[in-house]
């Protein structure tokens, strides 16, 4: 800080990070409201406070967002030792109130006895629409099977527009560019998580995770599902319920007729790793995927059949080849281990043979100048150099899968 005034340093003193000024719970009991251990922060905030992630103004600045674990319910209180105008002239604190106002629904409350109030009502709670899969994990630290269960649902349920309204407020701190999507089209499905637990001798659920699937229009009768939203809530994650979301999801629609393959909007690198398993482990039992076929090269007959029968598309079929392949392949075979690494370069270097190609044009086309200019730009040693590169990474990623699934 050197070179600031006093006045800066002093004002600097009322910036606060609204990663962790914000606070996340999931409430089942009210004894949760006191204990930290389920207190959880945001990953993101920018879109609410800016790319600095800071609110200006406070000290000792607690942003409380607190969710009953069913219904989402929600307690929104701010709190702060501090302010600044309260000892400064001619500066302003942030308005943070009404920052988070922009994305929360009306009607939460701002008191916690409202809140207790609302959180004894919870077991009349149940979960939105249809019934699609139910599974359990085994929780070590309860030294017991939890039942999980998954539900599709539409606006048309009873009480589901104002619960998403609530639910979707998450995707703001755990989703790097996330928006809120129109839900009066009807287009949109909705895929929920919940958890069973036993609250009193009842039967309650909790909230664990969603995902949001529009339905694209295909010329002349068909549907292109696109995932677009996927969250699993922190306090859920690492316990395969991402895994399990997806696979329903899929198996939902491979038994439409009218869907072509199921896709992803600008997905993660972490949904295109968890698409990988999912994938593999519906691929692997089909007939074409058999290692003698995996060794004879990537085919039509696997694309039709994933395509016709577990509605993927060519592109992800052929990471499911490359994928299966891997474990069918002796990587410590000098052949094996070169005929799989040419096999899937050939696929790698696409990019490049199109820079290759433009070169051939820029040939024909450029002064002198200006083709070294580009060729500078095209350097066929750090090609070959970046192909190695990527070749070992998609390598180790596909291992981790493989490891995964060994483990499924």
């Amino acid at each position: 800080m050197a070179g600031l005034t006093a006045m800066e340093k002093k004002l600097a003193e009322y910036k606060c990070n609204t990663n962790e000024a914000i606070q996340l719970k999931l409430v089942r009991f009210p004894e949760d409201l006191e204990d930290d251990n389920t207190t959880f922060n945001p990953e993101y905030s920018h879109q609410v406070f800016g790319d600095d992630e800071v609110a200006f103004g406070y000290k000792g600045l607690k942003i409380l967002l607190y969710y009953i674990a069913g219904n989402l319910s929600t307690l929104f209180r701010i709190e702060y030792t501090s302010k600044v105008n309260e000892k400064f002239d001619c500066v302003e604190a942030d308005d943070v109130e009404s920052k988070i106002r922009e994305i929360i629904p009306p009607g939460f409350c701002t008191n916690t006895d409202d809140f207790v109030s609302l959180l004894e009502k919870e077991v009349n709670f149940k979960p939105f629409g249809m019934l699609l899969h139910t599974y359990s994990v085994h929780n070590e630290e309860a030294g017991e099977d939890i039942t999980y269960q998954i539900y599709k649902a539409d606006m048309t349920c009873p009480g589901f527009r104002e619960y998403h309204e609530r639910l979707q407020t998450f995707l703001m701190w755990f989703i790097e560019t996330a928006s809120f999507i129109d839900v009066d089209d009807e287009r949109w499905n909705y895929f929920l998580v919940f958890e069973k637990y036993n609250k009193d001798g009842a039967t309650l659920f909790a909230t664990v995770g969603y995902m949001t699937v529009y339905n694209y229009y295909v010329y002349p009768d068909k549907t292109r599902p696109r995932v677009s939203q996927m969250l699993i809530l922190p306090p859920f994650q690492g316990e395969g319920h991402g895994a399990q979301l997806l696979e329903t999801v899929h198996r939902y629609y491979m038994s439409s007729p009218t869907v072509l393959d199921i896709t992803a909007e600008d997905p993660s690198e972490n949904y295109v790793k968890l698409r990988d398993f999912v994938l593999v482990k519906l691929c692997q039992d089909l007939l074409c995927f058999s290692p003698g076929k995996l060794m004879q090269g990537f085919s039509e007959e696997m694309m039709m059949e994933a395509q016709q029968k577990l509605k993927i598309n060519k592109q992800h079929t052929r990471r499911v080849y490359e994928i299966l392949r891997l474990r069918a392949t002796d990587m410590g075979d000098a052949e094996q281990s070169r005929s799989y690494r040419l096999d899937v370069k050939r696929r790698l270097i696409g990019p490049y043979k199109k820079k290759q190609r433009e070169l051939a044009k820029m040939r024909r086309c450029l002064r002198p100048e200006e083709l070294t200019n580009q060729l500078n730009q095209i350097d066929l040693n750090m090609q070959h150099e970046q192909l190695e590169e990527s070749f070992q990474q998609l390598v180790s990623d596909y291992r981790r899968v493989l490891e995964r699934l060994a483990q499924a």
